[in-house]
């Protein structure tokens, strides 16, 4: 494949990378350049082209205004010429997206080969990609990075409107939004109208430190600032903006009792050099960085250096990490974190706001604690209990040191390249006459090496293959793609309330008329008033869905749940699953009517489905379906399922007895199955 990326804004070339130049040079040229080099190292990438503009300012660097530049074996850097020659910043960079616009799509008309997928970052080059497909029919992926929605929730902002309208058209022309962290997915881009799960997919980037870690000059970078330079250190990187909240990270070390006496603070907030004035927001953040400083007498505690390399950047991560220090990141909201995974890569314990992206990555990895960024007293608590706690220290640097099972940038490419595949060319299904919904957890997972019978019987194509889960279709993709699952012809989530199928183009697309059918006598506001009590305790609130509220209890405090509801005379089905998990769902909801409704709309029945599942979410489905299969790790919820002869309890675990099941009800020749039986035993 042919992958081009259009980025716009910021001071985008190849590395070394002088973050924190322009208000626009920050964390999205990381990325860009990270994914860049990730897609090129693949096989099935032939070349991916990077698409900036093209702008002459010699005190910002010469490689501006160069027409292309290369960056690795396969891949380069394009600069197009939009009739300004200046830098722009992201706000008057709005009024010459028009004339870019037309710039590059004059470049695709001479193009002998077009490309095959344009991944455009931010909503300004989706603007120009989208043109590129109305006119060429090239895909588009579209990657925002942050979203207006979600900053004007935090802060006001100028021209905060024609921003989200620009994210809105954005998400619902893309082929496929791309974010890197579940919050984006689930709460931030799902909150634009047109935004369709089916198209967000969370693909989760890598750790990338910026160069290898220079200590020395580290140490010389921060010890004019500092009274006492060798105590542990509290660092942060980040552009002075206003969003990040450096103010009040100093806030919050300076009122934290003993803090200052026990660490120092070091801030990285971009580069301010000779001639390097920055913007009025730029100038005000870092005024009040040292406003700060000055009123809390922290003179000789806090480094502020106005300049630094990627070498000194790295050694500051790994001075912090090498004196037991901790990384701090207070601002207000953020989108995803890289410095986040940079800490961890580092081996560097971290401090993170609870809001956005660092929620998911530090929950994933387990390196640090999450914290509120608009309560100091609350920051400052957590970096003092992380400084102080040597267990939990310790225990967080051990976590950041796998950090690589759950963020790899090859893992990303990976996944990347399969969806822009699949865009690229949608594959029609083939009317099917047989359907297997399997659940994933534990049902499909928990084998690798069955697995790879479970694929071959795939590819022979028995069946349309849906996975019928209990987890969003975000984190459905995520649980499939580190088992190393391809991606099923559909999906029935969160505990059978949405089912997305393909359409006659092969594009997978939310089933609106299930929703319709569900939506009847569901009153959730009413129902989540009821369950509103100390006795009952919610699941996180981005497990809550539409259609389906999760809480916490084992089977009898589900049937205490049941209670309450027929007393207040609303109608609701109350599933327990795993000893610990309880989801109330529309009455005409369930895993079981949902694969019904599958079923219909490829005009086949239940007698057509065959099921596969191991907890209490999947009865319904295990009571409904012609064939219905209980893998031999199953919980205790199905013990009291009733024998009937659509009903196959197998002896084998996870896929292996999926496998088994099936060469029981004729969809399988069973070859694999009696080796795999004698290795169960």
């Amino acid at each position: 494949m042919f992958v081009m990326q259009i980025a716009l804004g910021g001071c985008l070339k190849a590395p070394p990378i002088h973050y924190g130049l322009t208000d626009d040079t920050g964390g999205h040229i990381a990325y860009v350049l990270a994914a860049t080099h990730a897609l090129e190292a693949r096989d099935d990438i032939d070349y991916v082209e990077v698409v900036t503009r093209r702008f002459d300012r010699p005190d910002l660097g010469a490689a501006h205004a160069r027409p292309y530049e290369k960056l690795g074996p396969k891949s380069g850097i394009l600069r197009i010429d939009d009739g300004v020659a200046d830098y722009l910043s992201k706000e008057a960079l709005e009024a010459q997206v028009e004339a870019f616009t037309a710039a590059f799509l004059t470049h695709l008309d001479g193009l002998v080969r077009k490309p095959d997928v344009i991944h455009a970052h931010f909503a300004d080059a989706a603007k120009v990609a989208l043109a590129a497909r109305a006119r060429f029919g090239i895909p588009v992926i579209y990657t925002p990075h942050s979203l207006g929605l979600d900053k004007a929730g935090a802060m006001a902002a100028p021209g905060m409107a024609r921003r989200i309208a620009a994210e809105t058209r954005a998400i619902a022309g893309a082929c496929a939004t791309v974010v890197s962290s579940r919050d984006e997915a689930e709460r931030q881009v799902s909150a634009y109208p047109g935004a369709d799960p089916a198209r967000i997919h969370c693909i989760a980037p890598g750790a990338t430190l910026p160069a290898a870690p220079d200590r020395d000059a580290a140490r010389a970078l921060i010890a004019p600032w500092l009274g006492a330079p060798d105590k542990p250190m509290i660092l942060a990187v980040a552009r002075p903006v206003e969003k990040k909240n450096l103010v009040g990270l100093v806030e919050a070390y300076a009122r934290t009792p003993g803090l200052r006496q026990r660490a120092n603070l070091v801030i990285l907030a971009g580069l301010r050099g000779p001639g390097r004035q920055g913007s009025a927001e730029q100038r005000r953040v870092i005024a009040g960085i040292e406003r700060a400083v000055r009123t809390h007498g922290l003179e000789g505690r806090v480094a502020l250096p106005p300049e630094h390399d990627a070498a000194a950047l790295a050694g500051l991560y790994a001075l912090a990490a090498d004196r037991r220090g901790i990384f701090a990141n207070p601002a207000f909201t953020e989108p995803f974190g890289l410095t986040i995974l940079e800490a961890a890569a580092a081996g560097l314990p971290v401090v993170a706001t609870c809001h956005g992206g660092p929620s998911d990555i530090v929950t994933r990895i387990g390196h640090g604690l999450l914290a509120e960024p608009n309560d100091p007293p609350a920051f400052g608590a957590a970096l003092s209990r992380l400084l102080g706690d040597a267990d939990l220290h310790a225990r967080c640097r051990a976590a950041a040191a796998d950090h690589e099972d759950a963020y790899s940038w090859a893992a990303w490419a990976a996944r990347v390249a399969d969806l822009m595949a699949r865009i690229a060319a949608p594959r029609p299904l083939p009317a099917p006459t047989r359907i297997l919904a399997s659940d994933i957890d534990n049902t499909l997972t928990g084998d690798r090496g069955a697995l790879t019978g479970f694929a071959e019987w795939r590819r022979q194509g028995h069946a349309l293959f849906a996975v019928a889960t209990g987890r969003t279709i975000t984190e459905a993709r995520r649980i499939l793609a580190e088992w190393d699952i391809e991606e099923p012809d559909a999906f029935i989530t969160s505990v059978g309330t949405e089912i997305y199928r393909r359409d006659a183009t092969g594009r997978l697309v939310f089933d609106e008329t299930w929703a319709q059918e569900i939506e009847s006598d569901w009153r959730i506001d009413a129902i989540r008033d009821t369950l509103d009590n100390p006795s009952i305790r919610a699941q996180p609130e981005i497990e809550q869905r539409r259609w389906k509220l999760g809480y916490l209890g084992d089977a009898r405090q589900a049937m205490r749940i049941r209670n309450r509801l027929d007393m207040a005379g609303l109608a609701a089905r109350v599933i327990a699953s795993h000893g610990r998990l309880i989801d109330v769902l529309p009455i005409r909801a369930g895993k079981g009517a949902a694969v019904a409704h599958l079923a219909k709309s490829h005009g086949l029945t239940l007698d057509h489905c065959v099921v596969a599942g191991d907890s209490g979410n999947d009865e319904c489905m295990l009571r409904a379906a012609g064939r219905a299969i209980v893998v031999g790790n199953a919980d205790g919820d199905l013990c009291h399922l009733p024998r009937r002869p659509g009903l196959y309890r197998s002896p084998l675990a996870h896929a292996a007895g999926l496998l088994d099941g099936l060469a029981w009800a004729g969809l399988h020749d069973g070859a694999g199955a009696p080796q795999l039986r004698m290795a169960a035993e």
